[in-house]
């Protein structure tokens, strides 16, 4: 046993000294395991994965991994309820060291709001660093067995798979002559909150004593403290874990009470989802009740305002593009709202630069802009990034009248629109100590169309045999990227 313990990175792998950590070897141990759990979980050897996990979230190896994902991400500097952030590396090695399930109690979530495209509020839950390390500690036990057992088809908060994943495979269920006319529009309502605690703990391959202690944390706010009675910790690391193991299983479930060769395809991006069929019934009679079988199992319903079964040729929205046949042809746009929304979010930033400098304001709509086409450019929006930097072009030309209110169409042009190699552009010269430099505003229509190759369905990250598969993947994508960005300066 003991030399299973040192394989595995325990205690005669300890360091006092954060800087000292060699972090090749952590992910190379780490990922041993990991790989070795969903190779147990391939077999069906399940007490294997149980003891495989026990030492996964035992060793040092582990325990490290877990405190440097959560004092690299983007809430490092928010606390939870004690207030308590991990900036030293005398607090992170710490930190590695106190990682320990004896003894352990979660403390409630500091409760906080972020706003919904829907006006809403949505409901958000900060654990303290201490528990969101643990959380992270178990994820890396859980995930692959997550992967290992996931949906075929589902795309949402997972490795190496994106929304363009998930758009792609409607391209590719919809766009023959014969393919499925119609589609269910799903969408699960306050998903992350109403998963049932009971299903969880009872189907959930991981230790259940913690588990428990975060699902039962409750949560702070107003001076008073919560109980939560159902969902999962949303805000936390683990929660979309936990999220995509509770849907598991929709596919199979579908394809359990429909016929043969009925055209029917899954295809889920977290709790939003859509279902081929070749008939209008098909989905409303026998699919759609079908779902929500499954859904009450696990606590859950559809929503009623969002749930809907329309025709291809009517198209529907699914993150944010909308697929639609045209006399037979499917293309894929960027759908309505999600451009309104962007220009609303680009309009209102400009709006907040009128007395500042202009080369802040550019640097802060560049990354905006070049994200939210990177994001469509895998599909037809040509034509929508051209409409896209029109509409910004007048709002910054309303900008520029604003700031310069005594100032005539020619002066304005010429200070802010600049002859660049292909067309006028608007810039911003600035004049460092290093000396003079041009800040320039991207636009939408740089951003190259390229067709994006869908990930295969069966492919695991923790399956040797798949390396090759991804590492060849992320290396195309990135000559992809690299390459549009050297067409872009050329």
């Amino acid at each position: 046993m003991s030399a299973i313990l040192r394989s595995a990175g325990a205690a005669s792998a300890k360091s006092d000294n954060w800087k000292a950590i060699n972090w090749r070897k952590v992910h190379r141990e780490v990922r041993r395991l990991q790989i070795r759990i969903a190779k147990a979980v391939r077999e069906g050897r399940y007490g294997r994965v149980k003891a495989l996990q026990w030492l996964l979230t035992r060793s040092f190896f582990g325990k490290a991994l877990a405190v440097k994902r959560v004092v690299s991400n983007r809430g490092r500097k928010t606390p939870g309820v004690d207030g308590v952030i991990w900036s030293t590396h005398k607090q992170k090695i710490e930190a590695v060291h106190n990682l320990r399930r004896r003894g352990y109690k979660a403390l409630p979530l500091r409760r906080t709001y972020v706003p919904k495209k829907s006006g809403k509020m949505r409901p958000l839950g900060i654990p303290t660093m201490h528990d969101r390390a643990m959380q992270a500690l178990y994820a890396l036990a859980l995930q692959p067995v997550a992967e290992t057992t996931a949906d075929r088809n589902s795309y949402g908060f997972r490795l190496y798979r994106s929304c363009a994943d998930a758009i792609q495979q409607c391209f590719n269920s919809l766009v023959r002559r014969y393919s499925p006319r119609w589609i269910l529009e799903g969408d699960i309502k306050a998903c992350f909150d109403d998963i049932s605690h009971q299903w969880l703990l009872k189907h959930i391959p991981m230790d259940s004593f913690m588990l428990r202690k975060w699902l039962k944390a409750g949560y702070f706010e107003g001076g008073v403290i919560y109980p939560t009675k159902a969902g999962t910790p949303q805000g936390g690391i683990i929660s979309p874990l936990l999220a995509n193991l509770t849907l598991d299983g929709l596919e199979a479930a579908v394809k359990a009470v429909t016929p043969r060769r009925t055209k029917v395809n899954v295809i889920r991006y977290a709790d939003d989802f859509v279902i081929t069929g070749k008939t209008k019934e098909l989905l409303e009679e026998t699919i759609k009740p079908a779902v929500e079988r499954f859904l009450k199992e696990r606590g859950l319903t559809l929503s009623p305002e969002k749930t809907r079964i329309t025709s291809i040729e009517d198209g529907f929205d699914f993150l944010g593009q909308n697929p639609r046949k045209y006399r037979g042809k499917l293309l894929i746009r960027p759908a309505r709202n999600n451009v309104k929304s962007f220009l609303a979010k680009v309009k209102k930033t400009i709006r907040k630069f009128t007395a500042m400098k202009t080369g802040d304001m550019i640097r802060t709509l560049n990354p905006m802009i070049r994200g939210w086409a990177n994001y469509h450019r895998h599909i037809v929006a040509s034509g929508t990034f051209s409409k896209v930097d029109n509409e910004i072009y007048g709002y910054l030309w309303d900008w520029a009248k604003k700031r310069h209110q005594d100032k005539g169409k020619m002066w304005l042009a010429r200070k802010y629109w600049h002859s660049g190699p292909k067309a006028w552009t608007f810039a911003a010269v600035e004049q460092p100590p290093e000396g003079k430099r041009r800040v320039e505003l991207i636009k939408a229509e740089q951003i190259h169309i390229r067709r994006h190759v869908k990930v295969r369905s069966e492919a695991n990250p923790f399956d040797p045999k798949d390396d090759k598969y991804f590492k060849d993947r992320k290396a195309k994508l990135n000559r992809s990227y690299t390459g549009s960005a050297a067409a872009k300066a050329a």
